[in-house]
Protein backbone atom coordinates (compact mmCIF):
# COMPACT_ATOMS: atom_id res chain seq x y z
CA UNK A 1 0.00 0.00 0.00
CA UNK A 2 0.94 3.40 -0.41
CA UNK A 3 0.82 4.47 3.26
CA UNK A 4 4.06 3.83 4.90
CA UNK A 5 4.83 3.13 8.38
CA UNK A 6 7.77 4.89 9.72
CA UNK A 7 6.67 4.24 13.20
CA UNK A 8 5.38 2.21 15.27
CA UNK A 9 1.85 1.49 15.37
CA UNK A 10 -1.17 -0.88 17.38
CA UNK A 11 -1.11 -4.44 15.49
CA UNK A 12 2.50 -3.92 14.53
CA UNK A 13 6.40 -4.22 15.99
CA UNK A 14 9.42 -2.31 15.27
CA UNK A 15 12.62 -4.01 15.35
CA UNK A 16 16.18 -2.53 13.95
CA UNK A 17 13.86 -0.11 12.46
CA UNK A 18 12.00 -2.06 10.71
CA UNK A 19 7.89 -2.17 10.76
CA UNK A 20 5.82 -5.24 10.66
CA UNK A 21 2.63 -7.22 11.30
CA UNK A 22 1.50 -9.55 14.02
CA UNK A 23 -1.46 -10.57 12.03
CA UNK A 24 -1.24 -10.08 8.32
CA UNK A 25 -3.74 -12.41 7.14
CA UNK A 26 -6.14 -10.08 5.98
CA UNK A 27 -5.89 -9.32 2.03
CA UNK A 28 -8.11 -6.56 -0.03
CA UNK A 29 -12.13 -6.99 0.50
CA UNK A 30 -14.33 -5.17 -1.29
CA UNK A 31 -16.64 -3.63 1.84
CA UNK A 32 -20.09 -1.99 1.88
CA UNK A 33 -20.89 0.91 4.28
CA UNK A 34 -23.10 3.24 4.90
CA UNK A 35 -24.73 5.83 7.22
CA UNK A 36 -26.86 4.99 9.85
CA UNK A 37 -30.31 6.05 7.87
CA UNK A 38 -28.88 4.07 4.73
CA UNK A 39 -29.11 7.74 2.80
CA UNK A 40 -25.25 6.94 1.93
CA UNK A 41 -24.38 3.94 0.82
CA UNK A 42 -20.48 3.24 -0.87
CA UNK A 43 -18.50 0.34 -1.10
CA UNK A 44 -14.73 -0.09 -0.72
CA UNK A 45 -11.52 -2.23 -1.52
CA UNK A 46 -9.77 -2.20 1.65
CA UNK A 47 -7.07 -4.06 3.03
CA UNK A 48 -7.23 -3.81 6.76
CA UNK A 49 -3.91 -5.43 7.46
CA UNK A 50 -1.96 -2.96 5.09
CA UNK A 51 -3.58 -0.86 8.35
CA UNK A 52 -5.38 2.39 9.49
CA UNK A 53 -5.08 5.67 10.48
CA UNK A 54 -6.13 7.86 13.75
CA UNK A 55 -4.86 11.16 14.62
CA UNK A 56 -5.29 14.13 16.98
CA UNK A 57 -5.78 17.02 14.84
CA UNK A 58 -8.59 18.83 16.18
CA UNK A 59 -11.05 17.39 13.69
CA UNK A 60 -10.32 13.14 14.57
CA UNK A 61 -9.78 14.10 18.04
CA UNK A 62 -13.44 15.81 18.88
CA UNK A 63 -14.85 13.26 16.54
CA UNK A 64 -12.68 10.02 17.36
CA UNK A 65 -12.46 9.22 14.05
CA UNK A 66 -10.80 6.18 12.91
CA UNK A 67 -10.22 5.70 8.94
CA UNK A 68 -8.94 3.31 6.43
CA UNK A 69 -6.98 4.90 3.58
CA UNK A 70 -7.62 3.72 -0.59
CA UNK A 71 -7.00 5.21 -3.66
CA UNK A 72 -9.89 7.12 -5.22
CA UNK A 73 -10.71 4.12 -7.89
CA UNK A 74 -11.18 1.85 -4.43
CA UNK A 75 -14.29 3.68 -3.55
CA UNK A 76 -17.39 3.86 -5.30
CA UNK A 77 -20.30 6.02 -3.44
CA UNK A 78 -23.56 3.92 -4.30
CA UNK A 79 -26.51 6.55 -3.66
CA UNK A 80 -26.44 9.37 -1.70
CA UNK A 81 -24.55 12.15 -3.32
CA UNK A 82 -27.14 14.56 -2.82
CA UNK A 83 -27.82 13.32 1.07
CA UNK A 84 -24.07 14.16 1.80
CA UNK A 85 -22.48 17.61 3.29
CA UNK A 86 -18.87 18.05 3.12
CA UNK A 87 -17.14 19.94 5.46
CA UNK A 88 -13.81 21.42 5.89
CA UNK A 89 -12.02 23.91 8.26
CA UNK A 90 -9.40 24.65 5.96
CA UNK A 91 -8.68 24.29 2.02
CA UNK A 92 -5.49 22.21 2.82
CA UNK A 93 -7.71 19.71 4.62
CA UNK A 94 -9.36 16.85 3.58
CA UNK A 95 -13.42 17.46 2.62
CA UNK A 96 -14.95 15.40 5.01
CA UNK A 97 -19.13 14.01 3.83
CA UNK A 98 -21.80 13.26 6.21
CA UNK A 99 -25.17 12.53 6.14
CA UNK A 100 -27.67 15.61 5.96
CA UNK A 101 -30.26 13.11 8.03
CA UNK A 102 -28.86 11.30 10.34
CA UNK A 103 -25.11 13.24 10.68
CA UNK A 104 -22.65 10.06 10.35
CA UNK A 105 -19.50 10.53 8.82
CA UNK A 106 -18.66 8.06 6.26
CA UNK A 107 -15.96 9.27 4.02
CA UNK A 108 -13.43 11.95 3.17
CA UNK A 109 -11.47 12.89 -0.10
CA UNK A 110 -7.81 14.49 -0.19
CA UNK A 111 -4.50 14.65 -1.43
CA UNK A 112 -1.26 14.57 0.38
CA UNK A 113 2.18 13.76 -0.89
CA UNK A 114 2.68 11.76 2.04
CA UNK A 115 -0.17 9.85 1.50
CA UNK A 116 0.58 9.46 -2.74
CA UNK A 117 -1.27 12.15 -4.05
CA UNK A 118 -5.54 11.66 -4.11
CA UNK A 119 -7.06 8.91 -1.38
CA UNK A 120 -10.13 8.56 0.09
CA UNK A 121 -10.72 7.92 3.92
CA UNK A 122 -12.70 5.68 4.90
CA UNK A 123 -14.78 6.03 8.24
CA UNK A 124 -14.80 2.36 9.39
CA UNK A 125 -17.45 2.63 12.24
CA UNK A 126 -19.51 2.71 9.01
CA UNK A 127 -18.36 -0.22 7.37
CA UNK A 128 -21.45 -2.75 7.16
CA UNK A 129 -20.00 -6.15 6.59
CA UNK A 130 -16.69 -6.08 8.65
CA UNK A 131 -16.28 -8.93 11.22
CA UNK A 132 -14.87 -7.49 14.72
CA UNK A 133 -11.93 -9.63 14.45
CA UNK A 134 -10.89 -8.17 11.75
CA UNK A 135 -10.88 -4.07 12.58
CA UNK A 136 -9.23 -5.79 15.91
CA UNK A 137 -6.43 -7.24 13.94
CA UNK A 138 -6.30 -4.34 12.17
CA UNK A 139 -2.88 -2.23 12.94
CA UNK A 140 -3.28 1.34 13.64
CA UNK A 141 -1.22 3.90 12.32
CA UNK A 142 -0.75 7.71 14.54
CA UNK A 143 -0.38 10.99 13.11
CA UNK A 144 0.39 13.91 14.91
CA UNK A 145 -1.90 16.23 13.03
CA UNK A 146 -2.20 18.82 15.38
CA UNK A 147 1.31 19.92 15.06
CA UNK A 148 1.34 19.14 11.41
CA UNK A 149 3.58 16.23 11.70
CA UNK A 150 1.68 13.91 10.04
CA UNK A 151 4.20 11.32 9.20
CA UNK A 152 4.85 10.82 13.06
CA UNK A 153 2.74 9.71 16.22
CA UNK A 154 1.94 12.38 18.63
CA UNK A 155 3.10 11.32 22.47
CA UNK A 156 0.39 10.41 23.72
CA UNK A 157 -2.48 7.94 21.54
CA UNK A 158 -4.25 5.98 24.31
CA UNK A 159 -7.22 8.74 23.74
CA UNK A 160 -7.54 8.05 20.17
Amino acid sequence: MWLTASAPVRGMTQENGAVSRKVSHMSTKTYKGSCHCDSITYEADIDLAQGTGKCNCTFCTKARSWKAFVKPKSFRLLSGSDEAIGYRKHPQASLKYFCRTCGVRTHEFGSADYMGGDFVGVFVATLDNVDPEELAAAPVRYSDGRNNNWQHPPDYTDHL
